[in-house]
């Protein structure tokens, strides 16, 4: 694959519009077509009140997330569990090219909304759901309700425009870091802090590892993330590695005792020029389009707690920060920032940012820094980790252990011409971005960085 390598949290823009429920003739008999304009629903993923809104311009498809409506899934669950909710996503992908390639015929005719995108997708996801709750109920009890899970409903935009065919970004998802006031704030650290950092160097991805997989959330699915991931660290990670297959696989880390994994979508310049995935999957085929840029700089830093000491992060634990569907799910668990090289006191979530001349692009992302002493992960990818509470402690039940900061810096021409690769229905929105990180260091490396942090030194 071509590569090229070229020269707190603003506010989620209030966007929860109440637009159309529209009654139409369609299928033989009167269905209910739900039309709406949002961004900021519940993690739920479930609509604001329906109210008429003629004349906005569909663009999504939105559905419930059906991990966060299922119970705790039972180990021996969850294998089929992932691979039914990993087909979910493809039944929204195949969906979504389905209205996209109709968009024009749908805003003539509304009734073919959900003869041909709505109700099909519908029927696959209660079949889906049906199997999960068939799976749970073999090891325990079967979960009630997941029927109401299935229903989707048709997203309209802002009225901005979309770029990149329609699939997005739009101008509006940009704005210049110079207007953006100063808002990064310093935590406060304490009596006791663990002040110390580790950093380890695994390179700008340069040997070109991509895949559009993602082995924590879809495990034995090629393409679970219908869209493209830069890798550094581990070489083995693809859909199908084991742990096993990360312990033994190699790393681009300059110190062999990490071979971790942290990954992240690409990013990609909208200039129209096609990348050597235009006809792949996670590339062209899932609306992902234009040139992918190696970053300039990539900085994988432990930090400690503002609190106290920390402790040592299990083997093979899994941490997902960031919500790669933020766009339909609500921002409840985005946590990307994005800013410019000499602003970085001023940070972006919802909005990518325009950077002047001889201003880099910034993407940061700091993962969650508390772990519950027990598990590597969880049916959620989200519970068994969790942030810091405001005071700096770790939620009760939870311990503090070193708290990943991945900073990725890139030199794209100035302008809105970028965008994070995303699933097709995401629209490439800034706010879906996200990072993922396997624990892969060695025992003793481990044992190394927690004792510096803990001691205050900088070590790499």
């Amino acid at each position: 694959m071509r590569r090229t390598s070229r020269k707190k949290r603003s506010t989620l823009a209030d966007r929860a519009i109440a637009a159309a429920a529209a009654l139409i003739l369609g299928g033989g008999g009167l269905v209910a077509v739900n039309v709406y304009a949002s961004a900021g629903e519940g993690p739920s993923g479930s609509p604001p009140t329906r109210t008429q809104n003629a004349g906005r311009q569909l663009s999504t498809i939105d559905c419930p997330e059906a991990v966060n409506g299922l119970p705790e899934v039972p180990d021996p669950a969850r294998g089929e569990v992932d691979r039914e909710l990993a087909a979910m996503d493809t039944q929204i992908t195949d969906a979504y090219r389905q209205f996209a390639d109709r968009k024009e015929q749908i805003a003539r005719d509304p009734g073919l909304a959900e003869n041909a995108v709505l109700g099909p997708l519908r029927g696959k996801r209660a079949a889906s759901l049906d199997r999960i709750g068939i799976a749970i109920g073999r090891v325990a009890q079967r979960p009630e309700g997941l029927e109401s899970l299935a229903g989707c409903s048709l997203r309209a935009d802002d009225g901005q425009g979309q770029d990149q065919g329609g699939n997005g970004p739009e101008p509006a998802d940009f704005v210049d870091i110079r207007s953006v006031r100063p808002d990064a704030d310093r935590p406060r650290k304490r009596r006791g802090a663990s002040r110390g950092s580790f950093t380890t160097d695994c390179g700008r991805n340069e040997n070109g590892k991509f895949n559009p997989d993602n082995v924590i959330v879809a495990p034995g699915v090629s393409n679970g993330a219908h869209h493209m991931h830069d890798y550094v660290g581990n070489q083995a990670n693809d859909a199908f590695a084991s742990d096993d297959d990360l312990a033994d696989g190699a790393t681009t880390c300059r110190n062999q005792g990490d071979r971790s994994t942290y990954y992240w979508p690409v990013l990609r310049l909208q200039n129209g020029q096609d990348e050597d995935d235009v006809d792949a999957d996670g590339g062209g085929r899932d609306q992902n389009t234009g040139e992918i840029q190696t970053p300039s700089q990539v900085t994988l830093k432990f930090v400690g707690s503002p609190v106290g000491r920390v402790t040592a992060m299990p083997r093979f634990l899994r941490i997902i920060t960031g919500d790669a569907k933020a766009f339909t799910n609500g921002d409840a668990n985005a946590n990307a920032s994005w800013s410019c090289t000499g602003f970085e006191d001023r940070q972006l979530k919802d909005k990518y940012p325009i950077c002047p001349q001889g201003s880099q692009v910034v993407r940061t992302f700091a993962f969650q820094n508390c772990w519950d002493g027990q598990n590597t992960d969880s049916a959620n990818h989200r519970s068994h980790v969790a942030f810091a509470q405001d005071d700096g402690r770790c939620p009760s039940g939870f311990r503090a252990v070193p708290q990943l900061v991945q900073r990725i810096v890139y030199d794209v021409p100035p302008g809105p011409g970028f965008a994070v690769d995303s699933f097709p229905e995401q629209l490439h929105k800034p706010i879906t971005d996200h990072g993922d990180f396997i624990n892969v260091f060695d025992e003793r490396l481990m044992r190394n960085m927690v004792r510096c942090i803990n001691d205050g030194r900088r070590c790499r």
